[in-house]
């Protein structure tokens, strides 16, 4: 696999130094796709590149994709959520502001390709990237939404710009802090976080925004290797429209995809049948609208 080099860094937002760290392959030429990845409740960049197995960064290196993971304020994002009460939202961080700025940045000063710039999201990030969606649609390519549904009518910030844009989302029937079917999403029964929809739900609203009006299909995908979880994809697609790709992953918890990287207990079984990177990637490359 091809080198990569990893670099933390800072940028200037509202008044603020917001801090990321940044992984690329070496002597990546100009034209690069870009993916912010951002990382879930009470974790931090770095505490995100092992909890999802490092499979982001072996994305960076295996397909040239520049990839950058923020770093929210006291470990949270002020998301998509009218219930959130994280400090980001109390003490009035812009993450809507720095995800702009991250982009402003690679596509002016790095040359990456401004077609071609993605989002993805865990937890409380993938509240984050709902928000982009809410907010700045027509700054991304296509998003990724891991153990995040989209908040009840009421406990959701209003749309800003409203864009089409594939969405793939993740997410485990037996997740204990963000329920599958939807809820009271909480830490265990503490500190509620406002009611969200379910999956199937969430789904169906990013298809109905995308224009997609065609009837769903299912299918199982395939694991590569022995896994005590299974996955089932919904797709939603029509011709000319972007899709939008919905992967239940059966008996999983509030984790991550991947091959080697099992969460804490606590957080829900692991699903070790495919590569959360690889899936979000090979949505991404071809969601595109036909001609």
């Amino acid at each position: 696999m091809a080198e990569v080099e990893t670099r933390v860094a800072s940028i200037e937002v509202a008044g603020r130094s917001r801090s990321y760290i940044q992984v690329r392959r070496v002597g990546l030429r100009a034209g690069a796709p870009l993916l912010l990845v951002f990382h879930g409740s009470n974790q931090s960049a770095e505490k995100l590149r092992a909890f999802s197995g490092h499979v982001f960064d072996e994305l960076a290196a295996r397909e040239g994709v520049i990839v950058v993971y923020p770093d929210g304020h006291r470990g949270h994002w002020n998301d998509a959520r009218i219930r959130s009460d994280f400090a980001a939202r109390v003490e009035g961080y812009d993450d809507v502001a720095f995800a702009r700025a991250l982009i402003d940045l690679y596509v002016d000063s790095e040359a990456a390709d401004a077609e071609r710039v993605y989002a993805a999201g865990y937890s409380n990030g993938g509240q984050l990237v709902i928000r982009l969606l809410q907010e700045i649609p027509d700054r991304l390519a296509g998003a990724g939404l891991i153990s995040a549904t989209m908040p009840a009518p009421e406990n959701l910030l209003p749309a800003v710009s409203v864009a089409p844009v594939p969405v793939l989302l993740i997410h485990g029937t037996k997740d204990p802090l963000v329920p599958y079917r939807g809820g009271m999403a909480s830490l265990w029964g503490f500190r509620p976080r406002g009611l969200g929809i379910s999956l199937v739900a969430t789904a169906q609203a990013f298809a109905a925004r995308n224009g997609i009006t065609a009837a769903p299909t299912a299918r199982d995908l395939p694991s590569t290797a022995p896994t005590r979880t299974s996955a089932r994809v919904i797709e939603f697609a029509q011709a000319n429209t972007p899709s939008v790709r919905a992967i239940t992953i059966v008996g999983g918890g509030h984790t991550i995809p991947n091959p080697t990287a099992a969460a804490p207990r606590i957080m829900g079984r692991t699903h070790r049948g495919f590569d959360t990177a690889r899936e979000l990637w090979a949505f991404l490359t071809s969601a595109k609208p036909s001609a």
